[in-house]
């Protein structure tokens, strides 16, 4: 059964190009061309992988981003918008994005970087379980637990998250976490992977013996230290 994309972009002449593409390349491809539109279109049907521009009528993307994290923190999101400042990436980062591609673009990049994340998702029937101090994270239900509190996290923070804890101790290096989550080691997808150890080491603090180190420039380790009482 090939994989349902939403795909919102007000360009008609450009989004009618893209879903003959993705038609092409075997994805069955449900197109809106404003913000509004796209969710409630998301609330009524399942969609295995989104699209968005950020520029959009009604509701912008990085706000359409944001409604629908707060309801679903599995299905991926790839945002193909002009905006190409380095602020306009974070943000887009920060409202739940999986990816970011700057127009004009390559039609073959993109296909390469939906599989990346269908390929993932798609395979999150293998459930892994790891203790961590005083949490249990399961990767497979995107769960992290610590003595009744419970968070769901999004699937790149548990894909990081997984990553560390299968080098506890040791020295992880920032382009293997890139490259592994991301599909790339692009210095701005760097910047948006640092915001998402600072929302790992947030969900972590009610462990006090946790801690992920930045080695600058290098990568990060996390480590269990008992501290004195």
């Amino acid at each position: 059964m090939s994989s349902r994309i939403l795909l919102v972009e007000d360009d008609s002449n450009l989004g009618y190009v893209i879903q003959d593409n993705l038609n092409l390349a075997g994805y069955q491809v449900t197109i809106c061309q404003d913000g509004e539109a796209a969710y409630q279109t998301f609330t009524r049907h399942k969609f295995d992988l989104c699209i968005f521009d950020v520029m959009l009528p009604r509701l912008d993307g990085f706000s359409l981003a944001s409604r629908i994290r707060k309801r679903d923190t599995h299905t991926p999101i790839l945002f193909l918008t002009a905006k190409s400042l380095v602020e306009d990436k974070l943000e887009g980062f920060k409202s739940g994005a999986d990816d970011y591609i700057v127009k004009p673009f390559d039609m073959q990049e993109l296909l390469l970087r939906m599989q990346v994340f269908l390929r993932r998702t798609n395979g999150l029937s293998t459930a892994q379980q790891y203790h961590i101090g005083k949490y249990d994270f399961n990767h497979g239900n995107l769960t992290l637990a610590c003595e009744g509190f419970l968070k769901k996290l999004t699937q790149k923070e548990a894909d990081i998250l997984k990553m560390l804890c299968e080098h506890q101790g040791r020295l992880l290096k920032r382009e293997m976490i890139l490259n592994q989550v991301w599909g790339d080691d692009d210095y701005f997808l760097g910047r948006s992977m640092d915001v998402f150890i600072s929302k790992l080491r947030k969900y972590l603090k009610r462990d006090e013996n946790i801690a992920i180190t930045n080695h600058h420039g290098v990568g990060f380790q996390l480590t269990l230290v008992d501290k004195p009482q």
